[in-house]
């Protein structure tokens, strides 16, 4: 159940995106507010990172509204929805290979990171949780600190994916897009990812929204998915609702569910599409 008396931090009113005569989104609405933990989850194709970039400003909408802190910033550019306290990673790892990894945390906290002090030119930045406040604090997070003197590039797969993260909460975010972050993890290395996404989400008070295609454990961390399909919303509930929902069901989840406890999102198998 969405809190409608939190800050509403992100609204998308009826957002479409056309390529050509293709429509990848199709009149998509959703709203995010303060704290959320939010899934999309959908079949290849269904229309989720069109539909992401669309809602950080990578991807100008066709037609609808966004609405991002109270500003509609329908047409801008990626630094704008920054600015209002988005920040996103993307499904391949972008980060500064030849840098060292303490580095790339740090061009994120000297260019898009800063926050007004309580006084002029000194004292705490005003509404900055003690874990973001240095390039330290944020290794220690996202569980990289000893490894701040090697080159990004030098990392395993998994830890570039962290480092993005790490990347993104440097910019101070208070909401964070996050698009397939466990692609190509491994099972430990995916249960590992979700309970720093859910932990990020707790301990910063950060509001949390999730593409990705392991479904099984995405249900068990988030509170509320929505589900995309040839580019238009199917669903918007909890995941107790939408695993029971015969759209999603025929659309995406197929059948295989356990019967004797539908209630736990665990239970839920999500069809491989092609």
């Amino acid at each position: 159940m969405v809190d409608d008396a939190k800050p509403l931090l992100l609204e998308a009113r009826e957002v479409t995106v056309r390529f050509g005569g293709l429509v990848a989104v199709d009149a998509v609405s959703a709203s995010f507010r303060a704290g959320e933990l939010v899934g999309i989850i959908g079949p290849n194709g269904a229309g989720k990172t069109t539909f992401f970039n669309a809602l950080t400003g990578v991807q100008r909408p066709t037609a609808g509204r966004l609405v991002a802190d109270g500003r509609d910033l329908t047409g801008a550019g990626p630094h704008r929805f920054a600015a209002r306290g988005l920040a996103r990673t993307f499904q391949t790892p972008r980060v500064f290979g030849d840098l060292p990894v303490a580095t790339n945390i740090g061009f994120g906290l000297k260019f898009a990171g800063r926050r007004r002090r309580k006084w002029w030119l000194w004292g705490d930045e005003v509404g900055v949780p003690w874990a973001l406040r240095d390039v330290e604090g944020i290794l220690g997070l996202i569980g990289l600190r000893e490894q701040a003197a090697l080159p990004a590039g030098s990392l395993t797969p998994s830890q570039q994916r962290l480092l993005e993260i790490g990347m993104a909460l440097s910019t101070r975010p208070r909401l964070l897009l996050l698009d397939e972050v466990a692609a190509g993890l491994t099972e430990a290395e995916l249960e590992d990812m979700a309970r720093l996404i859910r932990r990020l989400r707790d301990e910063l008070d950060l509001t949390v929204v999730w593409i990705e295609h392991a479904v099984t454990t995405l249900l068990r961390h988030v509170e509320r998915v929505i589900v995309l399909h040839q580019g238009r919303k199917i669903a918007d509930a909890t995941p107790a609702e939408v695993v029971r929902d015969p759209e999603v069901i025929e659309a995406y989840l197929g059948d295989e569910m356990v019967d004797e406890d539908l209630s736990r999102p665990a239970a839920v198998t999500a069809r491989a599409t092609p």
